[in-house]
């Protein structure tokens, strides 16, 4: 009887997808750890997705050059991160006063969630193509564009965040590694966008 040969070739292609998982992974627990400030979580996710662009380009990084572009990117990505939290606040106050009686409040609550999703997906997008060079404001307004121009992207980051939450819902030691797989997610994505 002939042996059936695996081809090395489609070993080291499935162990490099294993790799990029793992790393995907790894590199969740460090924006988790980078998140802790609060208003870091911007610059968490442009250090994470910026890593894993560079393991998918075949280029040497580790957690030194991330915590190298964490500090890069935490000069004008705390603002951002206040911004959202700003944001978020909002909403609550929006869900609070249409409880409240507020007249027209299930169409203010929808305007005001859709709004907030929005920009939820524009600051991931924002954070997938961040580099060293780039400004928070220019990221920011390009990623709206983007958003808006790329629907079917969006739909999948939002996708992306609502199985992240699912997953720290179910099972919370999973929260902090599919925070990485958000990141690879909206890095695929701006990939995507850019290759069309």
């Amino acid at each position: 009887m002939a042996e059936t040969r695996v081809k090395p070739h489609k070993e080291s292609v499935v162990a490099e997808r294993f790799g990029v998982f793992a790393e995907c992974l790894l590199t969740g627990v460090w924006i988790a750890v980078a998140s802790l400030g609060v208003v870091t979580y911007p610059a968490a996710f442009a250090a994470g997705a910026r890593h894993l662009r560079r393991r998918t380009a075949h280029e040497a990084g580790g957690v030194w050059e991330f915590v190298a572009d964490f500090r890069s990117a935490l000069r004008g990505g705390w603002a951002v991160g206040a911004v959202g939290w700003v944001a978020v606040a909002l909403g609550r106050v929006d869900v609070q006063a249409v409880r409240a009686g507020l007249p027209g409040g299930p169409l203010v609550t929808a305007v005001g969630l859709f709004a907030l999703l929005g920009l939820a997906v524009a600051g991931l997008r924002a954070a997938a193509v961040w580099t060293p060079e780039s400004r928070w404001r220019s990221l920011l307004a390009d990623a709206g564009r983007r958003t808006v121009l790329d629907p079917a992207g969006s739909f999948l980051l939002v996708g992306g965040a609502v199985l992240t939450c699912c997953s720290a819902l179910l099972i919370a030691p999973l929260a902090a590694p599919v925070l990485g797989a958000v990141a690879a997610a909206a890095v695929a994505v701006e990939e995507r966008y850019r290759r069309r």
